[in-house]
């Protein structure tokens, strides 16, 4: 009987302490691990919340750009790390394109990792050289009266949001152009304004300047409805219906971290997210917040890998090895 009681005493202690500990999360600073340079939407969405988040959590939110292969480097390191909530995924929707792109990842995208939360979704803006086109109906009209990959459009890389984007776009109007990728929207805008692309599915907060000033003409923008930061400009579903697209940001732990501290994060986030700070920065650059909790996440998640492995397929993305 002594010994039932000893050992009952010490599972008591034991998950006492577990509790405890989850209880006290964090105790020590928390790192977010970015796949994209700084200054990207993903970077700057990314820490937003992480500046926000680390105040009512009670620690340093450090964040890490490891760039590299679409993203693949930084989730690969993530989904190494030990599952305790300090080490951080602050990934964009390629996370959802790179399955249907990479012939091997050196991770399980959803086996590997938990889906804590949506933080932001940021439209694209189908920009062109000024002066060029009226309108977007404009565009569709002249793209269309030229031969079939005559013309050419640029990208920020294969798989990219703006890569699909643009794919989805052409193939719900029916065009025909030919991909250019390129490292980044800064190389690609450049040689939109100097007329020497089509056009580029840029991300509305990297391309709001250069419209203002007249260097670049915005035809259309890639949300559901038209975007509060660019109201005189069409919603692209506005006249091609079903190309809408947008570029989402999300957390995501490795595997076998505590649900308690999941639920902590996430409930962290929709704190953040609703706080006047982090809202009028979100609407500066275009986003919209992603509520929800990590089951909604998670569900918004294998929807999207399935409509990029979908989409992929149409366009015929080639499989990078």
């Amino acid at each position: 009987m002594k010994i039932r009681h000893w050992l009952a005493g010490v599972l008591g202690a034991v998950c006492a302490a577990g509790a405890l500990a989850q209880q006290a999360f964090p105790a020590k600073p928390i790192k977010f691990v970015i796949p994209f340079t700084a200054g990207s939407a993903t970077d700057i969405i990314g820490r937003s919340f992480g500046e926000v988040m680390s105040r009512s959590l009670g620690q340093p939110i450090v964040v890490e750009n490891r760039t590299g292969a679409g993203g693949t480097i930084a989730a690969g390191a993530v989904a190494k790390s030990d599952a305790d909530g300090y080490t951080l995924l602050v990934h964009s929707s390629a996370h959802s394109v790179n399955p249907a792109i990479y012939a091997k990842l050196p991770y399980d995208t959803l086996k590997d990792f938990i889906n804590v939360a949506g933080l932001g979704a940021v439209p694209n803006v189908l920009i062109a050289p000024p002066g060029r086109y009226k309108d977007l109906r404009d565009f569709i009209a002249q793209v269309k009266a030229k031969p079939a990959n005559s013309l050419n459009y640029g990208s920020a890389g294969i798989g990219s949001a703006t890569h699909l984007s643009a794919e989805k776009f052409m193939m719900m109007a029916a065009l025909d152009l030919q991909h250019v990728p390129f490292k980044g929207t800064p190389e690609v805008v450049t040689e939109v304004a100097a007329g020497r692309l089509e056009f580029y599915m840029a991300p509305i907060n990297a391309a709001l300047g250069l419209i203002k000033e007249g260097r670049v003409a915005a035809l259309g923008v890639t949300s559901a409805k038209r975007a509060p930061v660019l109201p005189d400009v069409p919603a692209t579903s506005e006249i091609v219906p079903g190309s809408d697209y947008s570029l989402w940001v999300g957390m995501f732990a490795p595997t076998g971290t505590p649900a308690a501290v999941v639920t902590r994060l996430n409930g962290e986030v929709a704190r953040a997210a609703g706080t006047p700070e982090l809202r009028e920065r979100l609407a500066k650059m275009g986003a919209d917040p992603i509520p929800g909790s990590a089951a909604d996440f998670d569900r918004f998640v294998r929807a999207e890998i399935e409509s990029a492995a979908q989409v992929a397929k149409r366009a015929r993305i080639p499989v990078q090895q």
